[in-house]
């Protein structure tokens, strides 16, 4: 495997916005995307009883793009958001299985703002891998405070992590906070911005709520309970609250600071609506929800999974006042598009466009975009798939819709018209043959580099056959579940490895609760006995530099066996 590979390069020419010899000056440039707040979740989109307004106010002095699609699901959309390019083209497919690690080759919104001079710093969610290279402070962010995996209580985060004075990481450093979740965020965005007020900066403030599990302090969920609220739905909605409340104080900031003007700000989310609302999730309560008509929600192959707000205010380039853009767009065109209004140079080998022309009230030739779930070790073709244009939706290869007249996808008329459906088919067939390169071979966590030793390795980012064996959740592990899977990494360097297999995190140093434990490195295999109180099992080899895969077996009294949920290697 290769961490870096050669890239072509091209020039946009800036149609307006930001250039570097005259007009505006260079902007500072925010991306906001909160995890599974949907379309619907959102009071300026029709929602009687959520509040949001200070979102509510962003959208009122926004240009708008109202059919904007994403993937179904977190790592994917992240992946597309920040390369400009199919998810599944950069390795990422599912959000767990070694699946949602991106390519390090990949490059990044933050590497192309970086090498233009600007000051890059992210917070909040990542999820594309944890390891070396494929941490945001490997991947172009100079400043990188985040938490691991998917979510709170993931595989990698910290044990006891709850969203109340959590422990986070600070450019692969811990570190312990005081609050809750995404106030620390907020606090540390804010702290970005006032330092770098004098410079460009390129901010990604992604959070993780409301991602369950839905904590959030009362005052904010109590009201939506004595709305009727089922509990979920009034604690997923007061986090939105606490979103938008956050966001009201970054808009206070920038005035505070006068960069609200020369201030690129953009406002999304990643999939739609966890639990915005209850059609189909047969929750109880007075309070049905509210999905803005959509069919279905996070996850799903229909627009109520993929199609989410977009909200951009740049008020020195005019972008700002309501007003709508309704053609079709997706999370691939938000890197050609950023790159094109800051005259920075992008790579050749995009799949989105630049927008640029939409938001100057041109006219976009027809498109034909694509979006699928897949979440299995390896992709299913037409697997949970949409394949759409301005007019029509092909879902799962067979149904069709007409989204104009049937946005909530309730009349399939592929019967109607079979030669639309063939067209569609076409599309997706060739699209897809230009994706199945990227489908072999895995995206490795790096062992024994210089940037990350030792590695921790963790249950997460197991490769399983089967999805009941991936232990990915901090539940899981209490549980004692019986999975295991393999680790397909890359040595770095060759030498000598130690590898530290446990059944709890290293800083809880817990007993293994086994009677055996066994490694296999490559075609290399090692076996030890386990005492009653032996809280590690320690294990070496000579590695050569090189692709290979890591299992490890921890064998219960009982005879069952499971893999060490934490593994620590280190070249010595």
């Amino acid at each position: 495997m290769r961490f870096i590979i050669p890239v072509i390069w091209v020039v946009t020419i800036a149609l307006g916005g930001c250039q570097i010899s005259d007009g505006p000056q260079r902007p500072n440039v925010i991306l906001v995307i909160t995890d599974d707040q949907g379309y619907g979740d959102i009071g300026a989109h029709g929602n009687p009883a959520i509040s949001t307004p200070v979102l509510d106010r962003l959208h009122d002095e926004s240009v708008r793009l109202t059919d904007f699609h994403v993937d179904p699901t977190c790592s994917p959309t992240r992946s597309a958001l920040l390369t400009g390019r199919y998810s599944t083209r950069t390795g990422v497919w599912h959000t767990i299985m070694g699946r949602s690690l991106m390519a390090p080759e990949e490059v990044t919104l933050a590497e192309l703002y970086a090498d233009a001079g600007y000051r890059t710093g992210m917070v909040g969610k990542w999820h594309l891998g944890d390891n070396y290279p494929l941490r945001p402070q490997d991947q172009g962010f100079e400043e990188a405070f985040y938490h691991p995996a998917g979510g709170v209580g993931q595989g990698p985060d910290y044990f006891g992590n709850d969203y109340f004075d959590d422990t986070y990481v600070r450019n692969g450093v811990l570190e312990e906070t005081e609050g809750y979740v995404t106030d620390v965020w907020f606090d540390d965005a804010l702290r970005f911005v006032e330092e770098h007020q004098d410079e460009p900066f390129f901010l990604y403030l992604a959070t993780n709520a409301p991602h369950g599990p839905y904590f959030v302090e009362e005052e904010y969920a109590a009201p939506y309970r004595e709305m009727g609220f089922p509990d979920v739905m009034a604690r997923f909605s007061g986090m939105v609250t606490n979103i938008d409340e956050n966001m009201g104080r970054l808009l206070a900031q920038l005035d505070s600071l006068e960069l609200s003007e020369n201030t690129l700000l953009i406002f999304m989310t990643d999939n739609g609506s966890a639990e915005g609302w209850a059609n189909w999730r047969g929750q109880e309560g007075t309070w049905e929800g509210f999905n803005v008509g959509m069919r279905q929600g996070k996850g799903s192959e229909y627009d109520g999974g993929h199609r989410v707000p977009f909200f951009l205010r740049w008020p020195a380039a005019g972008y700002v006042g309501s007003r709508e853009v309704d053609a079709l767009t997706a999370h691939i065109d938000v890197l050609p598009t950023l790159a094109e209004l800051c005259d920075i140079p992008v790579p050749a080998d995009l799949d989105g466009v630049s927008l640029v022309p939409l938001l100057h009230g041109e006219e976009q030739p027809g498109r034909t975009l694509f979006v699928h779930s897949q979440r299995v070790p390896y992709p299913i073709q037409w697997r949970k798939s949409a394949v759409m244009t301005e007019r029509w939706r092909l879902v799962n290869q067979d149904e069709l819709y007409d989204i104009q007249e049937d946005p909530g996808q309730e009349n399939d008329i592929a019967e109607q018209f079979p030669e639309v459906v063939d067209e569609l088919r076409a599309a997706y067939e060739q699209w897809w043959d230009h994706l199945t390169p990227s489908f072999d071979g895995y995206v490795r966590i790096g062992l024994g580099s210089d940037s990350e030793n030792p590695v921790a390795l963790n249950p997460h980012d197991w490769h399983v056959v089967d999805q009941s064996q991936s232990v990915w959740n901090h539940r899981h592990v209490e549980n004692g579940m019986m999975g295991n899977g393999y680790w397909a990494v890359e040595v770095v360097e060759s030498g000598r490895y130690t590898f530290e297999l446990r059944r709890w995190p290293e800083h809880m140093d817990k007993p293994l609760e086994s009677t055996e434990a066994r490694i296999k490195v490559g075609d290399q295999e090692a076996r030890m006995e386990i005492t009653e109180d032996q809280t590690a099992a320690m294990f070496a080899f000579d590695l050569v530099a090189g692709p290979t895969t890591v299992q490890t077996w921890l064998v219960q009294p009982d005879g069952q066996e499971r893999g060490a949920y934490f593994v620590y290697a280190e070249r010595e």
